[in-house]
């Protein structure tokens, strides 16, 4: 598919770019915290609930893929979102909660509720259940620098990122954010030791048109490969990949029911 192909490139030429010592120009201090709230903003819909289809692709070299679809809730102003899988088969019915600032797992085979971490891995892909909800850059982080890079064909802001609270998946990342629309195109996820753990990019949005006419920035695609796990394929080091697509997005208000956990064990019995 041409959109393969071209997510690809520009995978490709966003790795070389981040790989490579390139000249950069700094920006002020005011406009770096400016940007990065609006990168911020950008990943959130306080407004509105938002609900969308996402298509989850895990890609193991050598093993194949697997497909998870789901259907995921948010209610950003409150923290709270519900995320229910409609397939794989053998996974239908299982659900995720997140209420009152506790992350909840509903396995329909025990009828059960489990504790889970925002850290922990979504059906075993390489994204997290934090990678669903806002990405809270400038309240969690500290700017510990930033300044304008190209990155492929566009012009960027790339920020290196400290964590000021306990509350985040890793302690360090790096965020390449477009200096126009501060959306984020290009994230790198790093240990304290300072191992590069993962590495996303979001190549294209999708604009979305909510109450009184204000516009959201939806991904259409999420590209994350995890930098510790792969395994050579002919004599070539490939990395294990997640591709999230995201469609049928709406910013409309859902039933409060939604974000429950009665409803959970509802919709998990359907």
């Amino acid at each position: 598919m041409k959109l393969t192909m071209n997510f690809k490139k520009i995978f490709t030429s966003a790795f070389i770019l981040s790989s490579l010592c390139l000249s950069a120009n700094a920006i002020s201090s005011s406009d770096a915290k400016a940007l990065l709230q609006k990168a911020e903003d950008t990943t959130a819909f306080y407004e509105t609930d938002f609900k969308a289809d996402y298509e989850v692709v895990q890609q193991k070299p050598g093993e194949g893929r697997s497909v998870t679809n789901a259907t995921i809730y948010r209610r950003d102003k409150s923290l709270k979102w519900t995320i229910l899988i409609k397939a794989p088969l053998k996974d239908k019915g299982k659900c995720y909660l997140q209420t009152d600032n506790s992350i909840w797992f509903y396995d329909p085979a025990d009828k059960r509720f489990t504790f889970t971490s925002s850290k922990d891995k979504f059906q075993g892909t390489n994204a997290n259940t934090s990678d669903f909800a806002p990405q809270l850059y400038a309240k969690n982080y500290d700017i510990d620098s930033a300044e304008e890079v190209k990155l492929g064909k566009f012009d960027c802001v790339l920020f290196t990122l400290k964590a000021n609270s306990k509350n985040v998946d890793y302690p360090t990342i790096k965020l390449w954010v477009t200096k126009d629309d501060g959306l984020t195109r290009m994230k790198e996820d790093y240990s304290l030791s300072g191992q590069k753990l993962r590495t996303t990019i979001i190549p294209s949005y999708q604009k979305i048109n909510g109450a009184g006419g204000k516009v959201y920035w939806i991904p259409v695609t999420m590209r994350i490969q995890d930098n510790l796990k792969g395994k050579k394929i002919s004599g070539k080091m490939e990395y294990e990949t997640t591709l999230i697509s995201i469609s049928n997005a709406a910013l409309v208000k859902q039933d409060d029911a939604i974000y429950t956990k009665p409803y959970l064990e509802l919709m998990a019995g359907n």
